[in-house]
């Protein structure tokens, strides 16, 4: 029982922390406005890491690869924590390859799950209030994945379709890596 509770505060706090690092490397790629409510509760939420993370772990091509890196870190550690606690230890035969790579496997799980959200949010924000503070955000992180629809998939009776389509899209994207998690051992 206690150690139900302890794998769930693992993977609630590692996993909002990773979610928000995530966040603040797409937020860049996507070149999203910084001055306004959920910008800044992401950056002042991960700059303690990653402002030291980007002397050692230099950008790649105008991105910031420390935020990245750190994201899969974070997961990394949880999950060596997760299997530590499920009493096996992390580092006997292949397991630290296993957890490498399971990190990387959690890392795409959760961009996918991340976009999910964002999909969600800016079709209701669309619907309720378009001129809410964070709207430019959304919009900013949506556009990659709901343009390219948005061409091929025109208004039906006036009606965007393309966060349905996109939200299909990334949901079958999610059933292998489910598959892979399960392989790998790390469905926790």
């Amino acid at each position: 029982m206690v150690a139900d509770a302890l794998v769930f505060l693992i993977h609630a706090i590692f996993g909002f922390f990773a979610s928000l690092l995530l966040l603040r490397f797409w937020m860049q790629w996507c070149r999203a406005a910084t001055r306004n409510p959920l910008s800044m509760f992401v950056q002042s939420m991960t700059n303690f890491a990653v402002l030291p993370a980007r002397r050692f772990i230099p950008g790649l091509w105008g991105h910031d690869l420390a935020t990245l890196v750190l994201a899969w870190l974070t997961l990394v550690i949880e999950l060596v924590l997760l299997v530590t606690i499920k009493g096996a230890p992390p580092g006997s035969g292949g397991a630290f390859g296993v957890i490498l790579l399971g990190g990387l496997v959690m890392l795409v799980r959760y961009a996918i799950y991340l976009a999910i959200v964002v999909v969600i949010l800016q079709a209701v924000l669309s619907w309720v209030n378009a001129a809410s503070p964070i709207a430019p955000v959304v919009n900013a992180l949506s556009g990659p994945l709901l343009k390219p629809i948005q061409r091929v998939v025109p208004l039906i009776g006036g009606i965007d379709i393309s966060p349905l389509i996109a939200l299909l899209a990334l949901q079958v994207v999610l059933i292998p890596l489910s598959y892979m998690a399960r392989a790998l051992g790390i469905a926790f």
